[in-house]
């Protein structure tokens, strides 16, 4: 069974109320462009990573979060594992559907992987030079 992580936490998957609004499903080749417009109106918006190779699913969480300005539950769903969770969270993923199988226990190290992140992210907006230096 599936495990979601939100908040850095493990939680129970649940379905949002209807008066919270719809769920919005991307795949990898949809275009966030096409449904800017009705981001508004989402309860959260899965991002499906079919398979554990296909990184296409960063782009567009970063683009909902910074050319879009969507700020509500960006989940990341399909091959989510440990390994790809410190840099989904950069990107501006906030919950995960870890895969069938993973632990969760342990998928919830993989936010500790790493104590810095040189590059600017949705995350941190600066790069290490700069927050350094501030």
């Amino acid at each position: 069974m599936a495990t979601l992580i939100k908040g850095r936490r493990i939680v129970p998957p649940s379905a949002p109320s209807p008066d919270e609004g719809e769920v919005l499903r991307l795949e990898p080749t949809d275009d966030p462009a096409s449904v800017a417009g009705r981001l508004g109106d989402v309860a959260r918006v899965d991002v499906n990573f079919p398979k554990f190779g296909d990184g296409r699913g960063y782009s567009i969480a970063r683009l909902l979060r910074e050319r879009y300005g969507y700020k509500g539950e960006l989940r990341a769903v399909g091959e989510v594992v440990r390994d790809h969770l410190f840099y989904m969270e950069s990107c501006g993923f906030d919950a995960f559907l870890l895969r069938d199988g993973e632990d969760a226990e342990e998928a919830l190290g993989g936010f500790k992987d790493f104590s810095e992140s040189y590059s600017a992210s949705v995350a941190r907006p600066a790069p290490l030079f700069r927050r350094r230096g501030a």
